[in-house]
């Protein structure tokens, strides 16, 4: 019988031909110990991970710069939102339960708020805290005239007074809002309430908005500062 050879032409077995087979080795095959290697052995210098740390500190920094005015905005969002909601909710409450509720504009005092009372039983129902860098402001340098261009918001006011109600009245009390079950707005004393409320970051003119009431109705409408050339004027949102 005959051995199965290698035949060296094409790498298949044959016969008269001797199978070449390469010898065991004792040895470990060989590791080339270059730098990479050397540098996954020894790992990360003090320096290298200072130089690590102090450039995730540098984007750390130029992240938090680049999102201060964003948080900012909402911030100011979010005290017009509330202010506006609870103008809204009352009159909504109001309306469906069939009974009086009053909103006090709180101003003066930090955090500024807004707070919800019954009428007939003087229990505050609910209360709004403005974000602590947000204010009922009426920055100075905004337009003033209720008659002519540029005008102040629905033209209450002269834009000079951060909560503005109770227009055209010598009495009640401009800081307090009484929505009766028909929808109307009217103030302490029963006259029909008109008015306008300012909101800012105290400083910032650009950041104004304003939320104007028609008592007859108690329509509510938001307003937003803008500014054309050397002008500013009001925008309704």
């Amino acid at each position: 019988m005959k051995d199965a050879r290698l035949n060296p032409r094409d790498g298949e077995t044959g016969p008269g031909k001797a199978l070449a087979v390469n010898p065991p080795s004792d040895k470990p095959p060989h590791r080339k110990k270059g730098f990479m290697f050397s540098r996954r052995m020894r790992g990360f210098s003090l320096i290298e991970m200072m130089v690590v740390v102090a450039l995730i500190m540098i984007v750390m920094a130029f992240s938090i710069m680049a999102i201060q005015p964003a948080l900012k905005q909402g911030h100011l969002t979010e005290g017009y939102n509330q202010t506006l909601m609870a103008l809204r909710q009352a009159r909504d409450i109001s309306v469906a339960q069939r009974q009086i509720y009053f909103v006090t504009l709180n101003n003066g005092v930090q955090p500024n708020s807004v707070t919800i009372t019954q009428g007939s039983t003087g229990v505050v129902t609910t209360t709004y805290f403005l974000p602590s860098d947000v204010a009922f402001d009426a920055e100075p340098g905004l337009p003033t005239s209720p008659v002519v261009f540029p005008t102040t918001p629905d033209g209450f006011g002269a834009g000079a007074t951060a909560i503005d109600f109770d227009q055209g009245i010598a009495g009640g009390v401009k800081n307090v809002i009484y929505f009766y079950p028909d929808g109307s707005a009217e103030d302490a004393i029963g006259n029909v309430n008109n008015g306008v409320v300012y909101l800012a970051r105290t400083g910032f003119i650009d950041t104004s908005r304003a939320i104007t009431l028609w008592g007859a109705t108690g329509r509510l409408r938001g307003w937003h500062v803008y500014k054309n050339g050397a002008q500013w004027y009001w925008r309704q949102q």
